[in-house]
């Protein structure tokens, strides 16, 4: 299965050859070359196993391309070691935090935006002065075979290396002793993942998802709303982690912004959203099938406000808008991951982050309002793994702010220095000299306590 033991892997960490700031450039070097000259390829995998449009595809190349770009103008000064206070009782002394490389870590990258999700980690970790082993997603297997490529022609197999297969291929690797493991996936996997890394006591980061909520308050501008909330369901057909999952919107301007994100869909995809060359498809049949239920069901029901239409032969589901009156609809109880936009109707913002905070704490939460009162009162009453005002999905683009869940939708975070530092050990050194040894330390104590008081009380 690996062309290169665990322990050969973690050699060259422990021998100390990847510490130096001249081996990780390179290997960042390595890593944007093999990049350039696998663009286009890139563009066609997704293309092949996501139906992602060259726009879409391209959003995945920017993504680790900015990554690397952030990364290699900021490393000298991510590693260099970072001084701490000394207390007076410990002085002379002088303290510091130096980041040290883990060893060999593990990346399970996801199937809705399996290359840069994959290779964006691979960035922080070499960076921090790591060797990786890669487990790209089977069910884009396209996109699972050119990351293959790439690294072996990028990478010695004791640098980087990658394994591909189904989840019993990855059941088998998390059986192995890594250093760190950086998943990115469902919370069901999720808690796998955790669990085979306890056996070794393996530090984990797990980038999960859930039901990122969108509220829409009556002073927002409705026709930039509709348009920036259409664009984030539909991108990758909704199969984005940090998608808007549910709208919450103020009643007073409901129907108003249901008018203009309907106007919208049919501005973007035409009055066949099917035939559209702007709407990717969904990953597989299994996950089809889930989504056409739901769709149904709602269907059935009399829910369905816009869109509805479906195509099992192409595996496409046209952004469709569903109206929901409570938290126990079916479209409810699970992350979609698909174009579905239920909306329910809150009196205020109060109302909405009762309803917020009555489900788990969200990958990503959304709110549209100009006032600057409403955005306070929302990021004090309510816990996310991030959020944006007035827009969706965008603050993953800034690639100094850590992305990260909390709780069910994630632990730990990456991007920028917070994936270089979740790829590191935080080291921690006091240096003192030999002089100035005060005596009143060491036994026998004697009548010593009222001394010590005054000096570290």
């Amino acid at each position: 299965m690996l062309a290169t033991s665990i322990p050969a892997m973690r050699q060259p960490v422990s021998d100390g050859a990847t510490r130096p700031l001249a081996w990780r450039l390179e290997q960042l070097e390595r890593l944007d070359r093999a990049l350039q000259q696998r663009a286009d390829a890139v563009l066609l995998a997704l293309a092949t196993d996501l139906g992602k449009p060259p726009v879409e595809a391209y959003f995945e190349l920017v993504a680790v391309q900015q990554e690397l770009r952030l990364t290699r103008r900021n490393l000298r000064r991510w590693m260099a070691p970072r001084r701490v206070g000394v207390p007076l009782s410990l002085q002379p002394g002088r303290a510091e935090v130096i980041s040290e490389p883990l060893g060999c870590v593990l990346i399970i990258g996801p199937w809705n935006y399996p290359f840069h999700l994959t290779i964006q980690p691979l960035v922080s970790a070499l960076a921090a002065g790591n060797t990786a082993v890669l487990k790209p997603s089977e069910h884009a297997p396209a996109t699972a075979a050119l990351i293959a490529d790439l690294i072996a022609a990028a990478f010695p197999p004791t640098t980087a290396q990658v394994v591909q297969g189904d989840g019993q291929v990855a059941a088998e690797l998390l059986q192995q002793r890594f250093d760190h493991i950086f998943f990115t996936g469902g919370e069901r996997v999720g808690r796998l993942v955790m669990a085979a890394a306890a056996q070794h006591l393996t530090p984990v980061t797990l980038e999960l998802g859930g039901k990122s909520p969108a509220v829409v308050l009556a002073d927002a501008d409705l026709e930039v709303t509709a348009r920036r909330l259409v664009w984030g369901k539909a991108l990758n057909a909704g199969q984005t982690c940090i998608a808007p999952d549910y709208l919450l919107v103020q009643e007073s301007i409901r129907e108003a912004l249901l008018g203009r994100m309907g106007e919208r869909i049919a501005a973007c995809f035409g009055p066949d959203p099917l035939a559209s060359p702007d709407l990717a498809t969904i990953v597989n049949t299994a996950q089809f099938e889930r989504l056409s239920a739901l769709l149904e069901g709602a269907r059935q029901r009399g829910q369905i406000l816009w869109g509805g239409q479906s195509d099992a032969g192409r595996r496409r589901i046209a952004p469709t808008l569903i109206r929901v009156d409570d938290l126990e609809d079916p479209l409810m109880q699970e992350e979609l991951f698909g174009p579905l936009l239920p909306v329910l109707s809150v009196g205020d913002l109060g109302q909405a982050i009762g309803l917020i905070n009555r489900r788990p704490k969200p990958l990503a939460l959304y709110l549209f309002s100009k006032q600057a009162q409403a955005q306070q009162q929302l990021l004090a009453g309510t816990s996310s793994g991030g959020v944006c005002f007035n827009d969706v999905i965008m603050h993953v683009g800034v690639p100094e702010l850590p992305f990260g869940g909390v709780g069910p939708s994630g632990m730990g975070a990456y991007h920028g220095q917070a994936g270089f530092d979740t790829f590191s050990h935080q080291r921690s050194v006091l240096r003192r000299p030999f002089r100035l040894d005060a005596p009143f330390r060491y036994p026998p104590y004697g009548d010593r306590l009222p001394l010590i008081r005054r000096l570290l009380g």
